[in-house]
């Protein structure tokens, strides 16, 4: 994959404040792995459609190509809402990585990723990030070691492609 590299002193991370609800705690008492994909739609949805969705009369859609979660501790419920925090890891012409950190100020709950790709709904098939799009997503931009890097087992960061 072609990455579009940017100085690390551009990075911001989207930060997404999410209120742990009952409805999310499971039988174990924490919540459920499932309901973590709602945390990070949450927060993925809250930071894309910050930008408008169409430009110039075309609708820019994304779609969900992969998700990769790592529990590190169980979330439990709480009054004060948890940070699920958000920036982009890669970016090619029709598709980029983002990675996640659900945490508080102690904790990191979760680690995770998803590719998201391009999407041209009317002809149903893939399309190219465009200018606005791909300089959105700069704002974001920090390259993340690979969960083998970060565990000390070599590797490279990125999805393999």
């Amino acid at each position: 994959m072609t990455e579009l590299r940017h100085p690390p002193e551009q990075l911001t991370r989207f930060v997404f404040e999410r209120k742990v609800r009952f409805a999310d705690i499971d039988s174990f008492g924490h919540v459920n792995n499932v309901r973590f994909l709602d945390y990070l739609e949450d927060a993925r949805v809250s930071m894309l459609w910050e930008r408008p969705r169409e430009i110039d009369g075309r609708r820019q859609d994304l779609v969900v190509a992969r998700h990769e979660i790592d529990y590190r501790r169980p979330l439990t419920f709480c009054a004060d809402p948890v940070r699920v925090e958000v920036w982009v890891t890669e970016i090619s012409r029709v598709r980029f990585t983002l990675a996640y950190e659900i945490r508080d100020d102690e904790t990191l709950y979760v680690e995770a990723r998803t590719v998201m790709v391009a999407y041209d709904a009317t002809a149903a098939r893939p399309r190219r990030l465009d200018e606005d799009e791909l300089a959105y997503l700069r704002r974001f931009f920090a390259v993340a070691p690979s969960p083998a890097a970060a565990a000390g087992v070599g590797g490279r960061s990125g999805d393999g492609t």
